[in-house]
C-alpha cells in the first residue's frame, strides 16, 4: 500500500507543477492585457509623448528628432483631408481594416499596400516598424482596441502628430516648418497635399522641393481631399 501512495504522490506532482505554470502565464497575459489597455487609453486622452521608432530615428542619426505636439484644432482642415485621401480614402466607413482594400491588395499579389490610418498609428504609436508576423499579429489585436475606444478624429490627430515627413521630422507641427516655415494651421490645400504625398516614403520624397511625381500625386491629393469632403468621408473628422 505504501508503494501504491508514493507513486501517486509521485504522478500528481507533475500536474500540481503544470496547473502552478499556468497560473503564472494567464496571470502574465492578464497583466500584460491590463497595462496595454491602460497604454491604449492614456493615448486617448493626452498627448503622445514619442515613439519607440522616435528614439530610433534618434539613436540612428545621434540627435533629438523634430517632434511637437500640436492639437488637430490648430492644424489646417486641408491637411486632415489631404492624409485620409492619400492614405485611407474610406477612413470614415471601417472599423479598422479596410476589407475591400486588402481584397484589392491580395488580387494584385500583395504590390499595393492595405493598411489603415488606424493600423499605422497601431505601428507607430505603440509598435515597432518591420515587416515581421509578431508585429502583424499585435497590430491586428491592438487596431480593434484602438478603434472602440478612441474617436475617429483621436486617431486622425494621433496619426498626423507622429507620422514621419522627412527623416528625423515627425507630426504636422514640425513638418509644415521644416518645408514651408509656417504654422500647421497655415498650410495651403497644395501643400497639406504635398506633405500627404511623402507620407509613404518620407526619406525618399521632399514636400518642399517636389519632383514630378510628388507634383503628380499631390493634384491628385487635392482633388480627393474635395472629393472626400463632398461626399461626407470626412466627415468622422470634421466638427
Amino acid at each position: 500500500m505504501a508503494k501504491t501512495r508514493r507513486s501517486k504522490t509521485k504522478s500528481t506532482k507533475p500536474a500540481g507543477v503544470f496547473r502552478r505554470l499556468r497560473r503564472r502565464v494567464l496571470r502574465g497575459v492578464l497583466i500584460v492585457f491590463v497595462l496595454l489597455t491602460l497604454w491604449i487609453l492614456s493615448y486617448g486622452v493626452f498627448p503622445v509623448p514619442g515613439t519607440f521608432y522616435m528614439l530610433a530615428e534618434s539613436g540612428r542619426h545621434g540627435q533629438m528628432v523634430d517632434y511637437h505636439w500640436t492639437p488637430m484644432e490648430r492644424m489646417s482642415p486641408h491637411l486632415a483631408r489631404a492624409v485620409v485621401a492619400a492614405e485611407d480614402a474610406n477612413f470614415c466607413n471601417h472599423w479598422g481594416f479596410d476589407l475591400g482594400a486588402i481584397r484589392s491588395a491580395i488580387a494584385e499579389g500583395g504590390n499595393r499596400g492595405a493598411s489603415t490610418i488606424t493600423q499605422q498609428t497601431v505601428k507607430n504609436a505603440f509598435l515597432w516598424h518591420g515587416r515581421s508576423w509578431p508585429r502583424k499579429a499585435l497590430e491586428a489585436l491592438l487596431t480593434p482596441v484602438v478603434e472602440l475606444t478612441w474617436s475617429k478624429k483621436r486617431i486622425l490627430e494621433v496619426y498626423l502628430n507622429i507620422a514621419e515627413f522627412d527623416t528625423g521630422v515627425f507630426g504636422a507641427e514640425a513638418a509644415a516648418r521644416h518645408y514651408f516655415g509656417v504654422g500647421p494651421e497655415e498650410l495651403t490645400p497644395t501643400q497639406a497635399a504635398r506633405l500627404a504625398a511623402v507620407l509613404p516614403a518620407p526619406k525618399s520624397r521632399n514636400a518642399g522641393n517636389p519632383g514630378p511625381f510628388v507634383r503628380q500625386r499631390a493634384a491628385q491629393i487635392v482633388d480627393g481631399a474635395a472629393t472626400i469632403l463632398r461626399d461626407g468621408r470626412a466627415s468622422c473628422f470634421e466638427d
